[in-house]
């Protein structure tokens, strides 16, 4: 790639960083509790813009240096907290934030290729046993601090590409005669999604443990 392709990206990103600036100063001055419809709307654009930039100085990386690009991600990964986990048969997947709605394309290169990258990582150093029949069960944490208003509906949200990506690595195949998808929403410290794969005769120990776990965790 030339000096003036280079530059014309790097120009077009400055753009887009002082259209999130903006974004964020209206952000800090708009009233929450009167205005919450807009102080949402603001959020989002600045957020998935984000998303945006970070995505395209990823690209603008691998086009223009020898940074490979699995190298890079699985450096995003760890950058991001993903965190893969397994513990008596389990595997525990942390994300470090909500899953993106289906209508924000967008934002989900942003989280899916680390964690893609995190899950190659994993199996390379680690050794795993694919599971066949299974559950998995995706834990939506939401920030207890702020409006339970934002909870979405679950077929508001990108799963698939999610479960997809855990399947190449982890799964033999993830059709419905072989795995069961289960949701669950929780109020944490902080926003996040979790994933639980395990054996199916596992799921309803898990799931009772899981419940009372939470019910300790929850304030009042």
């Amino acid at each position: 790639m030339n000096r003036s392709a280079i530059s014309q990206r790097i120009s077009s990103i400055l753009d887009d960083i002082q259209r999130l600036n903006s974004a964020l100063y209206a952000m800090n001055t708009t009233d929450i509790q009167r205005y919450p419809d807009n102080y949402e709307t603001l959020s989002t654009d600045a957020a998935l813009r984000a998303e945006q930039i970070a995505c395209r100085l990823r690209h603008l990386l691998y086009a223009s240096t020898s940074v490979k690009k699995g190298e890079y991600l699985t450096s995003a990964a760890v950058m991001q907290g993903i965190d893969i986990q397994q513990r008596g048969g389990i595997f525990e997947i942390t994300l470090p934030s909500l899953l993106p709605k289906r209508t924000q394309r967008r934002s989900t290169e942003y989280l899916l290729d680390p964690f893609t990258a995190a899950l190659e990582q994993y199996v390379r150093t680690h050794k795993v046993k694919r599971f066949r029949h299974c559950v998995v069960c995706f834990a939506h944490t939401y920030c207890r601090d702020l409006p339970e208003r934002r909870v979405r509906d679950y077929d508001n949200l990108e799963v698939k590409q999610y479960l997809d990506a855990a399947a190449a690595w982890l799964l033999t195949d993830d059709g419905g005669l072989l795995c069961d998808v289960h949701h669950t929403t929780e109020l944490g410290d902080a926003d996040c999604t979790r994933m639980f794969i395990m054996e199916k005769p596992r799921f309803p120990a898990w799931l009772e443990g899981r419940g009372a776990a939470v019910e300790d965790a929850s304030p009042g």
